[in-house]
């Protein structure tokens, strides 16, 4: 077995994504030999943050790995692989965002509003916000992109839509009535800490609560990779391909 060199996918890992991937036998095109050496080279990208045009030339071209890299995305591969490894531990659901700055070179995607890319101004400046759900052991469940400026309730519906979990547990910056009802609705309990200026005190769990650090966990494990901790891509379908990268590799650890 070859010495792997950083940043680059162990051969277990490789063997639980391999099938998963464009170019299999039977498929339409060109089968694909090179898949692994692909994935090594957007994991170069992903944790180093480098401009692709540095990227090392044995991985090849730069544009053509870029150009393959924008075409997986479009057909959403990278969020293919994140749902067929998924397990869920149903018992709980954790719910968080984290503002990424955006570097200038984000803006400007063409024929697109920022707003439709996922930008926008934020405490942080020019931002995006990731929102997370993640199952009890801190594996991803569901991803979301939104301007950094949009509050982290918006996104609480869409983010607890499928899930069958048995407590939903978020910071208090999810505390409104409507979404506690939602909670409620799917016969789940909310584990939600009341904001202080609420009228009507509110009880919860305080014991559970305590889980909440494991989404903490899962977003500080993401943000490893420089080019999540930072956006560059100017589209947010990119950008969030690239978060799902970060994440398929906190599924198969």
């Amino acid at each position: 077995m070859a010495m792997l060199r950083r940043h680059e996918i162990t051969d277990q890992q490789w063997e639980a994504i391999r099938d998963f991937l464009p170019g299999q036998d039977g498929d339409p095109g060109a089968t694909a030999k090179d898949n692994r050496l692909f994935v090594n080279a957007i994991m170069w990208i992903a944790k180093t943050g480098a401009p692709w045009r540095d990227l090392p030339e044995r991985f090849g071209k730069w544009n053509t790995v870029f150009q393959r890299f924008n075409r997986w995305c479009k057909t959403g591969v990278f969020q293919t692989i994140m749902e067929k490894l998924q397990d869920p531990d149903l018992g709980v659901l954790l719910l968080d965002s984290t503002i990424i700055r955006a570097h200038q070179h984000a803006a400007g995607a063409e024929g697109s509003s920022a707003e439709a890319e996922a930008l926008g101004r934020s405490r942080g400046g020019f931002s995006t916000k990731i929102h997370v759900a993640c199952d009890g052991l801190g594996k991803p469940v569901k991803i979301i992109l939104t301007p950094g400026q949009n509050h982290d309730v918006t996104q609480g519906p869409t983010l607890i839509a499928s899930s069958d979990a048995e407590k939903m547990i978020a910071d208090k910056a999810y505390d409104s009535d409507q979404f506690i009802e939602a909670i409620k609705a799917k016969d789940a309990e909310p584990v939600i800490p009341p904001r202080s200026n609420r009228n009507e005190e509110r009880t919860y769990d305080r014991e559970e609560y305590k889980k909440r650090n494991v989404v903490e966990r899962f977003v500080n494990v993401i943000k490893q990779c420089r080019r999540v901790a930072t956006r560059y891509e100017k589209t947010a379908r990119n950008f969030l391909a690239i978060v799902q990268l970060a994440s398929i590799f906190v599924l198969l650890n």
